[in-house]
């Protein structure tokens, strides 16, 4: 990528000089402006998360046996637990809006139904400090939550907000899944643009897009028999990532025991990465999108391809982010660390977890 992104030549090296990068799971652009990398930063420092949490606190509405909002107690769980958000944002009885008598002034329907679901009992783990067979137990969670509510829904959105800087105050490992009567907006728009990539080329746009990504190297940063994980050639946050199937999957639940056994694995491989990059437990915003449900379950959906966007907020330490605002809300994204140069970072760093290694040092010190 150090050649010309668009042609031309010229000296053009992708590390040092502007450039736009077309995104055509979002048909839009993000201006790419690297040689921004080298200036002071004088914005606003985060505080960094808190390193201990404690395992359980019983005013932690999360924990087991704690009591919630609403009045209900918990169970004591030992692995996954589900159950219905208490200030749920979607309700599945929800009356018809008035018409308003002229378009520019539209409203429809929304119904649906919200679910919150604890990875956990102990409030002071995280997925990359988590087992395999906990997170695969994960896993196996979101699919049937897809299968159950997908019978009823057209989109079932899974997602998980981790730590305050993406707006979680609460640290016990958990994440929301929301099912709606209607496609969200950036289910509609990746409807769009993949049903007129295989259209127009005869292949989902997101297993071609693997496929070269696998080739290239140059953004990935992990991978294993059934999945990789790239920087994506249009990333607009600093390090984010797009994790993707190798073969033609259209959802969760399609998943086979080896492909979600091997989910687990590179999930916790990347997710182990983001936390040894800056040493602390590594915000981000993170769903999974797949072929939509619901009536959708009858139609040819072959455009479609599983999918999860990571997009961490962190750009040079764990207390200086990344702010989407002024040029990013009024023009087009814009970024500063090229997609490869963040590739790279992640690529290079270890796959044991700094807590663990901190661990085994202590321990070894120890022993001699």
């Amino acid at each position: 990528m150090e050649e010309a992104a668009g042609g031309g030549g010229g000296g053009f090296r992708a590390s040092e000089h502007q450039h736009s990068r077309y995104n055509p799971l979002r048909d839009e652009w993000v201006l790419v402006s690297a040689h921004r990398v080298k200036r002071p930063w004088q914005g606003q420092l985060e505080k960094p998360p808190p390193e201990d949490v404690p395992r359980w606190d019983p005013k932690n509405p999360l924990c087991p046996g704690a009591t919630r909002a609403n009045g209900e107690v918990n169970p004591h769980y030992e692995g996954t637990f589900v159950f219905p958000n208490d200030f749920p944002a979607l309700q599945p009885d929800a009356p018809e809006p008035d018409d308003s008598g002229h378009p520019l002034f539209r409203a429809a329907a929304a119904r649906g139904v919200c679910k919150v679901m604890c990875f956990h009992p102990h409030s002071d783990l995280t997925l990359p400090l988590m087992s395999l067979l906990e997170i695969r137990a994960v896993i196996d969670a979101w699919a049937e939550l897809e299968a159950e509510l997908g019978a009823s829904y057209p989109w079932v959105q899974i997602f998980e907000n981790k730590g305050a800087m993406m707006g979680c105050s609460n640290p016990h490992p958990h994440c929301q899944v929301w099912a709606s009567s209607f496609l969200p907006n950036e289910a509609r728009l990746e409807e769009r643009t993949q049903r007129q990539h295989h259209s127009q080329h005869g292949m989902p746009m997101l297993l071609e897009y693997a496929e070269q990504e696998a080739q290239r190297k140059e953004r990935l940063v992990v991978e294993n028999e059934d999945w990789l994980v790239v920087v994506p050639y249009w990333a607009t946050w600093p390090f984010q990532t797009l994790l993707l199937p190798r073969r033609h999957v259209l959802r969760l639940q399609d998943l086979c025991d080896s492909e979600r056994d091997s989910l687990a694995s590179i999930m916790r491989r990347l997710l182990i990465k983001y936390d040894n990059l800056f040493q602390v437990s590594f915000p981000y915003s993170m769903g999974w999108h797949g072929a939509p449900t619901g009536p959708y379950l009858q139609e040819d959906c072959g455009h479609w391809q599983l999918h999860a966007h990571y997009y961490p907020p962190l750009l040079r330490s764990a207390t200086v982010r990344k702010f989407m605002v002024g040029y990013e809300m009024l023009a087009q994204a814009q970024r500063d660390l090229t997609p490869e140069q963040a590739a790279e970072r992640l690529r290079a760093l270890p796959e044991v977890h700094y807590k663990l290694r901190h661990q085994e040092t202590v321990c070894g010190a120890a022993q001699v």
